[in-house]
C-alpha cells in the first residue's frame, strides 16, 4: 500500500490543497484547520448545524492554501489573504451578516470536527461507487490521507492498531460518520451528488476512518503504508 493523495485545508469549510508532501506534527497536518471562519455568536461556518457550526454554505465555494508566510483564500481569480478586513469584508457581504477568519487559539479545542486526521482507502471509494451509484469524489470526504487499498473499507480493520505512514504513526481510532456534507457542490466538486442515504442504509453512514498522531514526522505521495512495529 501508498499514499496517493494528501489534502490539508487551512481554513475549516472552505476547499483545500493537495500538496505532494507534509509535515505532521502531534497535532495534526502542519496548517490543517488552523484557520475557521465564524459568525458573530462564535459558530464556526460549515455545510452542516451542529453544537460548534452552522450551515453558511456560500463559503464552501472558496478555496485556501498556504504559501511560506501566509494563508491565500481564492474564488475564481480573485485572492485574499486570510487575516486581512478585505476577506472578513468579502464574506460578510456574501453571507449577508458578520464573518471573520480567527486562528485556533492555544488551549483551546481544536477545529477539527472530531479527530486530527482522517485516512480512507481506494478500494473503498471504489466500492461506493459500485454499490451505492454515488461519485465517491474524495474530495466530498474532506479527508487528509487517501491510501491505495485492494480490499474495500480494509482501513476499518486497522483500528485500535498503528500504522506507518512514510515517516509518521498513526493510530487509528474510529469510523467517521459522515453528515449531508458529502452530497453538496464544495472542495472543487461543482457538482451535487446522493451519497449519505446509500451510505447511511448499507455502512451506517460511516467512511474513512480517524487517527491521531503517535509519531510525528514527514509524509509524501507514494509513501509505503505498512503496521508500525
Amino acid at each position: 500500500m501508498r499514499i496517493v493523495s494528501l489534502h490539508r485545508f487551512p481554513v475549516k469549510a472552505l476547499g483545500g490543497e493537495s500538496p505532494s508532501s507534509v509535515e505532521v506534527d502531534a497535532r495534526g497536518l502542519v496548517g490543517d484547520r488552523a484557520l475557521a471562519v465564524v459568525d458573530a455568536q462564535g459558530l464556526y461556518a460549515a455545510g452542516k448545524r451542529g453544537s460548534r457550526w452552522r450551515p453558511i454554505e456560500p463559503v464552501l465555494a472558496y478555496a485556501a492554501s498556504m504559501t511560506d508566510d501566509a494563508v491565500v483564500v481564492s474564488h475564481g481569480e480573485r485572492t485574499w489573504v486570510a487575516g486581512g478586513a478585505a476577506l472578513d469584508a468579502e464574506l460578510s457581504g456574501l453571507a449577508g451578516e458578520p464573518l471573520r477568519i480567527v486562528p485556533e487559539a492555544p488551549g483551546e479545542r481544536p477545529h477539527f470536527d472530531s479527530s486530527p486526521v482522517s485516512l480512507v482507502g481506494t478500494a473503498t471509494l471504489d466500492w461506493c461507487r459500485a454499490e451505492l451509484g454515488a461519485d465517491a469524489d474524495p474530495r466530498r470526504l474532506r479527508v487528509n490521507i487517501v491510501v491505495e487499498t485492494e480490499e474495500p473499507f480494509v482501513e476499518e480493520t486497522w483500528l485500535g492498531a498503528q500504522v506507518r505512514l512514510g515517516g509518521v504513526v498513526l493510530e487509528l481510532t474510529k469510523r467517521n460518520e459522515r453528515c449531508r456534507v458529502i452530497d453538496l457542490a464544495q472542495n472543487g466538486v461543482e457538482q451535487t451528488t446522493r451519497w449519505l442515504k446509500p451510505l447511511g442504509d448499507r455502512r451506517d453512514a460511516c467512511v474513512a476512518v480517524y487517527a491521531r498522531v503517535v509519531e510525528p514526522g514527514r509524509i509524501a505521495v507514494g509513501d509505503p503504508v505498512r503496521p508500525a512495529p
